[in-house]
């Protein structure tokens, strides 16, 4: 049921959408304190809510779901994910609407013998569309993300505590594996809101809204083979694929409506899916999200100030370049245990250095490890893996960065940096890169 974990982990994310771009460099996280003080109701003045858009600004948003999976109705597992969002604002129209692009990734936790956590670098859906001062989408059906659509809405009037409304929003599903749909899969929702009031976390004011919805649909029937009633392998596989949806949501979000964002939110939801075989899959949990503040690395003046730092701290075989996604520090000729991902000790002083270059920056990290070309393809793979792994878990375990702004990748022995035929080159390419991430 892999394919099911795509509904929550994308949509817990949906809701922060293009909708905190402003002073994203200057935000710090979540402000979960805000959501503990007393909401404020009387002498509330109306206001009109919207989303307010600028351009070219850019932000990076992390979702963090915590749900627990049961099977027949029997707890299966515990499962936390993490969607990353970067999006960036390109265009804003006369009537207030953004044009946006963004980048998803999402990534279910793991397991590894050395801490216990950590994310990989999951597969990437890119998206473009339009969002209006209300929050209305739209977008090609050539986009499959973000998953839940049009929500929030806002009134086209002012609002006081106490007043509610309601609005049509959508989800969109990609049945592409399942069901070979190749456009979302749509299905509407309505929407209950009630403005509570406000809180404020020092010198800020959210506005608190509460929002509830629930979700019912049926996917595409298939059929069986006609004849003696024997069906094929292909077929008894989908069979068991989800045939009714069911489920809610309920959140609540912290606008701010002189930013024109909302800052963060929380959410409860609980999704039963049961197949066409008629087992039921229940995902229940919570969701959070926070806009995650980062600087901008990736370009010649700081390659060359930590070029130079790189130098003065006499660290050997380590280089800085800028790249795709941000810039990068190689760690060349990194030593492990001879076919193992156990760094050695003159590697962990090496990293105690880099460390602090790094406690410089508050970007997300991106840890690639390399092989030379020996051995076969899979265990090439799987150590390049473990060895980005070990570098992650030793850099979290020095304060770096926390787990879910660590992520790792393993490349095998696909980018080399040096011809395979002889030793010196080999070694070259047994490299860790890692990289501060400004996309």
């Amino acid at each position: 049921m892999n394919s099911s974990f795509i509904y929550k982990k994308i949509a817990a994310i949906s809701l922060l959408l293009c909708s905190a771009l402003l002073f994203a460099q200057t935000l710090t996280g979540t402000s979960s304190g805000a959501s503990s003080e007393q909401i404020i109701t009387s002498g509330v003045q109306a206001e009109v809510l919207t989303f307010k858009y600028k351009k070219g600004d850019s932000y990076r948003t992390l979702s963090k779901v915590h749900e627990d999976v049961l099977v027949n109705n029997q707890m299966n597992h515990h499962a936390e994910i993490i969607t990353r969002i970067s999006a960036k604002i390109t265009d804003v129209h006369e009537d207030g609407s953004g044009v946006c692009e963004a980048v998803f990734m999402s990534s279910e936790n793991s397991t590894s013998t050395s801490s216990g956590k950590h994310f990989t670098w999951g597969e990437e859906y890119k998206s473009v569309f339009t969002r209006s001062a209300r929050g209305e989408y739209t977008m090609e059906d050539i986009y499959f993300m973000p998953v839940v659509r049009d929500c929030p809405i806002f009134p086209d009037k002012a609002i006081k505590p106490g007043d509610t409304w309601t609005a049509e929003g959508h989800e969109a599903h990609d049945l592409r594996r399942t069901f070979g749909i190749q456009k979302p899969f749509q299905v509407p929702f309505a929407a209950s809101y009630e403005y509570k009031g406000i809180v404020k976390d020092g010198k800020r004011t959210f506005n608190v809204i509460d929002v509830k919805y629930n979700l019912y649909f049926e996917s595409p029937k298939i059929s069986a083979r006609a004849g003696d009633g024997v069906i094929s392998a292909e077929t008894a596989e989908l069979l068991n694929r989800p045939a009714v949806t069911m489920g809610y949501s309920h959140q609540t979000l912290y606008w701010d409506n002189e930013r024109g964002e909302l800052d963060h939110y929380n959410e409860d939801f609980r999704i039963i899916i049961e197949t066409f075989y008629g087992d039921r899959f229940t995902f229940q949990g919570t969701a959070e999200a926070e806009v995650t503040e980062f600087t901008r690395t990736n370009d010649d003046t700081t390659m060359k100030k930590i070029q130079d730092t790189v130098e003065k701290l006499g660290l050997e075989d380590v280089s800085v370049k800028k790249g795709e996604k941000g810039l990068t520090i190689s760690l060349d000729k990194i030593q492990f245990l001879a076919d193992s991902s156990v760094l050695r000790d003159s590697e962990k002083r090496k990293l105690d250095k880099i460390a602090g270059i790094l406690k410089n920056y508050n970007n997300d990290l991106l840890i690639t490890g390399h092989t030379a070309l020996r051995g076969n393809e899979r265990d090439r793979q799987l150590l390049s893996e473990e060895r980005a792994q070990a570098v992650a878990d030793y850099l979290i375990a020095l304060g770096v960065r926390d787990a879910y702004h660590v992520f790792t990748q393993g490349k095998g022995a696909t980018e080399p940096i040096a011809t395979n035929q002889t030793e010196a080159g080999r070694v070259k390419n047994r490299r860790v890169e890692i990289t501060i991430m400004d996309e």
